[in-house]
């Protein structure tokens, strides 16, 4: 047996090639109905500036392209494409920032909770030092949530917290909106500087031409900034997924000791199953069915 690092009464050792199947149900945190959010002062002006960001799209998109505009039908279709889209990226945002990603119960690494967990002689558990908790297979500890998340992907400061097992829906949703709602603004923003260098600049915006061209390009360069951040990131997530490996696993290159599972069975195990247009709704929580059998290591 090799000591692990000590976290108050009733510390235990790690022991190699040893699990005990653990129901979900045991180590989901209590507090998983309630309201979470991280007070990370980074991750809360990143969230800001994120929002601002949509809403600046927000604006150039109606009052510079679309209200100005002479054909009536264009506006009504891409204004009603462009803020549906962005209004799925922000509550799919929302859900990210605010939903429990699958932390571990703080401080559950008790005498008596071991106890209770009935293990067999020479079987052991491993606590986690920092949170003091009894950390399952796959949990990692994050330094900015101060807990350890189930199958944590990587703390994002854009949606100010972590992307785990839990939350992973809503955040690959959100990089797809986002990236969506960037190439629609793109695609619009090309539109409307053929439109403007055709007729009067004076007709083609209720703004000066100089503070057109200067918000129009802003805009480009925003969309097109996003469009690929988001783009690479949605493919990521994606992958990540169909392996069933996360990032950290991947940037660790850890040892895989979970089942290997079809790809299909991985994107429901993320978005619910079976297959509907609720994978596409930030609003629908998964359906995972039966809740999945965790491990201690120990």
């Amino acid at each position: 047996m090799i000591p692990v690092h000590r976290c108050g009464a009733g510390s235990a050792f790690l022991q190699a090639e040893q699990r005990i199947p653990i129901s979900k149900d045991i180590i989901t945190s209590s507090s998983a109905s309630a309201m979470w959010f991280i007070r990370d002062a980074c991750g809360i002006v990143c969230a800001v500036i994120t929002w601002l960001l949509v809403l600046y799209a927000e604006f150039v998109v109606l009052f510079v392209m679309l209200l100005p505009s002479k054909n009536l039908t264009y506006s009504i279709v891409n204004g009603t494409l462009f803020n549906s889209l962005a209004f799925l990226a922000l509550a799919s945002h929302f859900r990210a920032m605010c939903t429990d990603p699958g932390a571990v119960p703080k401080g559950n690494a008790t005498k008596e909770y071991i106890e209770s967990l009935q293990l067999k002689p020479g079987q052991v558990v491993y606590k986690c030092p920092k949170c003091c908790s009894i950390k399952p297979d796959r949990a990692h500890h994050c330094s900015v949530c101060k807990r350890c998340i189930r199958k944590m992907d990587h703390h994002c400061p854009w949606v100010n917290n972590c992307v785990g097992e839990n939350n992973q829906k809503y955040f690959v949703l959100f990089t797809m909106y986002i990236a969506l709602i960037s190439l629609h603004a793109l695609v619009m923003v090309v539109f409307h500087f053929l439109y403007c260098f055709e007729d009067d600049w004076t007709k083609c915006s209720s703004f000066s031409p100089p503070a057109t061209v200067i918000l129009l390009i802003l805009l480009c360069f925003e969309s097109l900034l996003f469009l690929i951040f988001t783009s690479v990131m949605f493919g990521t997530q994606v992958h990540s997924i169909c392996t069933d490996e996360t990032g950290i696993e991947q940037l660790k290159k850890e040892e895989r000791r979970w089942a290997k599972k079809t790809k299909w069975m991985n994107m429901r195990a993320v978005f619910g199953h079976p297959f509907s247009i609720l994978w596409f709704s930030p609003f629908s929580t998964p359906d995972h069915g039966k809740a999945e059998t965790y491990q201690y290591v120990v």
